[in-house]
C-alpha cells in the first residue's frame, strides 16, 4: 500500500464517498500509477495480476471522465466498452462500476453468453454509458445491429493474455475496426507474449507503461506449501484436509472439467458442502456456486482455471492444487486467488510422481521450494522427501485471506 490518499490522486467527492462507502482507504500500487495519466486522457499499458486493484484503477477515472461530459448515449451505443475473456469476470467488474459510480447518474450494461438475448437488446436500445462485454457475445449483437461502437470513447481490453489463450484475439481485432480512432484506449495483461505486445501496438497511442510485478503481488503474503501424494490418494488427502475447521472457505483447482465434477461430488458424498465450476457450466449455473460460496452454503468451489482470474470472493482461508497447472505463471495466478488486498493466505498443493517435473518448474521460476507437509509418499516404496522444519498447524494461524491463480489451458469459448 501507499501513502498517497485517493483525494491526491485528483479524484471527484462523488466518488470519494462510494470508495469510503467500500471501505477503501487508500490506492494500491496499481491505482497510484493509472488513474493520474487517466485522468489526463493518456492511454495505459497495464503489466498485472487480478488482486492488485486493477479494476479500480481503470474504473475510477473512467467514471470521471464519463461524468464530466454532459452527453448521453445514443440509443444503441457505449460511450465506454470494458472487453473481458470470461463472463464471471464481466459480472464482477460491471458490478464494481455500480458501486463505484453509486452517487452518479452513469448506467452499466452486461454482454455475455450462457444468457437469453432479450434482456440485452433491451438494455442497450437506450444506450448506455458503461458496456461490459464478452467478445463472442458482444459480435453476435454487432451483426444484428443491436449494437453500435462509432460513439464509443473508451475502450479498456482487461486480462488480453487471457484473451490470448482463449481464441479471442481475431474477435479483438474485428471489434478494433469498429471503434472510432478517436478515443482513449487502456490494456491490461498479467504476461505480455509479444501477440499482445503487437495487439497494444495497434491499440495504444503513447501510452503510459504500469507494471505490477506478479511474484512480488501474489507469492510474497501467501504460505506455499506442497504435499507429495500418490495420484489415487488425492482425494483421501483432500478429505483429510478438509476435516480441519480452519479450511473454512476453499477453491480446489483441477485442470478438466471431469475432474472438477467428480471431485465435488465425492466431496458432496462425504458430506461437504461443495460446487464445481468450469465452462460446460450454464452462466446461471455459475453464478449460483459463486454466491453459494459466497453467502456460505457451500465451503468448497471446486473449478477449472476458467475462474481462477475471474472471480473475487472474499475470506478463501486456502488455495488448493488437486493438480499442478504446467506453467508457473499459472501456478501464481491460481494461488493469487488469496492474499487479495493486502491480506495473507495458504496455497497447498499435492504433487504426484507425474508432477514432479512441474514442481521444479514452478519452484524455479519462484527462486524457492516450497515447503513440505509430512504426508504419504508418492508410492509405496519411494520414501517422502525431508519435510521442512514448521509444522503446518503452526503456519495456520498466518492466514487471514483469500486465494487464486490462472488458466493453464487452452479453453474453449465461453462469451
Amino acid at each position: 500500500m501507499t501513502s498517497v490518499t485517493f483525494e491526491a490522486l485528483g479524484l471527484i467527492n462523488p466518488l470519494l464517498r462510494a470508495l469510503a462507502d467500500e471501505n477503501y482507504i487508500q490506492p494500491t500500487p496499481i491505482q497510484e500509477k493509472a488513474i493520474p495519466p487517466l485522468l489526463q486522457g493518456r492511454d495505459v499499458l497495464g503489466l498485472a495480476q487480478t488482486g492488485t486493484g486493477k479494476t479500480a484503477a481503470f474504473a475510477l477515472p473512467l467514471l470521471q471522465s464519463l461524468a464530466g461530459r454532459p452527453e448521453k448515449a445514443a440509443p444503441r451505443t457505449a460511450r465506454a466498452l470494458i472487453l473481458v475473456p470470461t463472463r464471471e469476470l464481466g459480472v464482477q467488474i460491471a458490478a464494481s462500476f455500480r458501486a463505484y459510480g453509486r452517487h452518479l447518474k452513469l448506467t452499466t450494461t452486461v454482454l455475455m453468453g450462457g444468457v437469453a438475448y432479450g434482456p440485452q437488446v433491451k438494455g442497450m436500445s437506450r444506450g448506455v454509458d458503461v458496456l461490459v462485454a464478452t467478445p463472442g457475445r458482444l459480435l453476435d449483437h454487432l451483426s444484428q445491429g443491436s449494437v453500435d461502437l462509432s460513439k464509443t470513447s473508451f475502450f479498456v481490453i482487461d486480462e488480453a493474455d487471457r484473451m490470448l489463450d482463449m481464441g479471442f484475439i481475431g474477435d479483438v481485432r474485428k471489434l478494433m475496426r469498429l471503434l472510432p480512432r478517436t478515443r482513449q484506449s487502456i490494456l491490461f495483461s498479467a504476461t505480455m507474449p509479444k501477440e499482445i505486445a503487437a495487439l497494444a501496438a495497434q491499440i495504444l497511442k503513447d501510452p503510459v507503461p504500469i507494471t505490477i510485478a506478479a511474484k512480488t503481488v501474489a507469492v510474497d503474503r501467501i504460505d506455499q506449501r506442497v504435499q507429495m501424494v500418490a495420484s489415487g490418494s488425492k482425494h483421501t488427502v483432500l478429505a483429510g484436509l478438509l476435516d480441519q475447521p480452519e479450511f473454512a472457505r476453499v477453491i480446489v483447482f483441477t485442470r478438466t472439467k471431469r475432474t472438477a465434477n467428480r471431485v465435488a461430488e465425492r466431496l458432496m458424498q462425504g458430506g461437504v458442502a461443495a460446487e464445481a465450476i468450469h465452462g460446460n457450466k450454464s452462466q446461471a449455473a455459475r453464478q449460483k456456486a459463486l454466491e453459494n460460496l459466497r453467502a456460505g452454503k457451500a465451503r468448497v468451489l471446486v473449478a477449472t482455471d476458467i475462474v481462477s482470474r475471474g472471480i473475487d470472493v472474499d475470506g478463501i482461508s486456502h488455495v488448493i492444487n488437486y493438480e499442478l497447472p504446467n506453467d508457473p505463471e499459472d501456478y501464481v495466478h491460481r494461488i493469487g486467488r488469496t492474499a487479495r488486498a493486502g491480506s495473507d493466505g495458504i496455497a497447498i498443493s499435492f504433487c504426484d510422481l507425474s508432477e514432479r517435473s512441474s514442481l521444479r518448474n514452478i519452484e524455479r521460476f519462484l527462486g524457492r521450494s516450497l515447503t513440505q507437509l509430512s504426508g504419504q509418499a508418492a508410492n509405496d516404496t519411494e520414501p517422502l522427501p525431508r519435510a521442512a522444519s514448521k509444522t503446518f498447524h503452526r503456519s495456520k494461524r498466518h492466514v487471514r485471506g483469500a486465494t487464486a491463480g490462472k488458466s493453464t489451458s487452452r479453453l474453449s469459448r465461453v462469451g
